[in-house]
């Protein structure tokens, strides 16, 4: 099982590229998990055409811990396993401490056992990294963190905190920096100042994902690139990073 966590500010567009790394990697025949960390609870939405999901936290409000695996895993697009952690109820609790819940009730209730998945995605929330938010990173869950950037000036803020984080825990034996993902936005010089960050976390660029209307067409769609467009660049653009990330994670396993 690989287990991977993507980071990155608010609106930098996790969500779509996961859920398009997903579907790349659910039809190459792999069974994929895809679990949403982040209040909004919107992760999978272009995985089951924008129905509403139970949050996990949802359902630890109104039934406690009376309720099944089922309730919280529900199967999208290509058979992905989609599960949304939610959030506390405005000014009333924690999001960090949201995820940590969810994640728990995964492990409680058996779901890596039960459905056995080749690779589990987290998408995390990356403008900030507290005790909750860095849960994904650490011991027992990815092995691998992957951030998202663009040129802009406050993702590569929130990207290099993201890096601080995975630095102050490497002599604890939790993921490792995979890699950076750069999500143009075309502003100038994008990928010099992207290249550079890089170079200060020495780490390396995994994949660069253009910025095209195509991916706005297709979440009007409630679907993904790759479902929406399957022959488009963009579509090809996203199957190849999920080589990449595919080919990170199996390095280090062999290492």
């Amino acid at each position: 099982m690989i287990k991977i966590a993507v980071y990155g500010k608010g609106g930098i567009g996790k969500s779509t590229t996961i859920s398009n790394l997903s579907v790349a990697l659910a039809k190459k025949g792999l069974k994929v998990m895809q679990i949403g960390c982040d209040p909004k609870a919107d992760s999978t939405t272009n995985l089951h055409a924008g129905t509403k999901i139970n949050t996990v936290l949802d359902l630890v409000r109104e039934k406690k811990d009376n309720f099944e695996l089922e309730d919280m895993v529900v199967e999208g697009y290509k058979g992905i396993l989609c599960v949304e952690a939610g959030g506390p109820t405005p000014g009333m609790g924690c999001a960090g401490r949201g995820i940590i819940t969810a994640l728990e009730k995964l492990e409680q209730k058996g779901a890596y056992e039960k459905y056995k998945p080749d690779v589990v995605f987290y998408d995390v929330l990356g403008d900030v990294v507290c005790g909750g938010f860095s849960m994904p990173m650490r011991g027992g869950y990815a092995d691998k963190v992957f951030i998202i950037t663009s040129g802009e000036y406050m993702s590569i803020h929130a990207a290099a905190n993201i890096a601080m984080a995975i630095d102050n825990f490497k002599d604890r034996g939790y993921a490792s920096l995979g890699g950076v993902i750069l999500n143009k936005r075309n502003v100038k010089n994008e990928e010099e100042k992207v290249n550079e960050f890089i170079e200060n976390v020495n780490s390396k660029l995994v994949g660069t994902l253009d910025r095209d209307e195509i991916v706005i067409q297709a979440e009007e769609m409630k679907k993904t690139v790759i479902e929406a467009f399957p022959d488009s660049p963009m579509a090809k653009e996203y199957e190849a990073l999920a080589e990449s990330l595919l080919k990170a994670c199996e390095k280090e396993a062999a290492k």
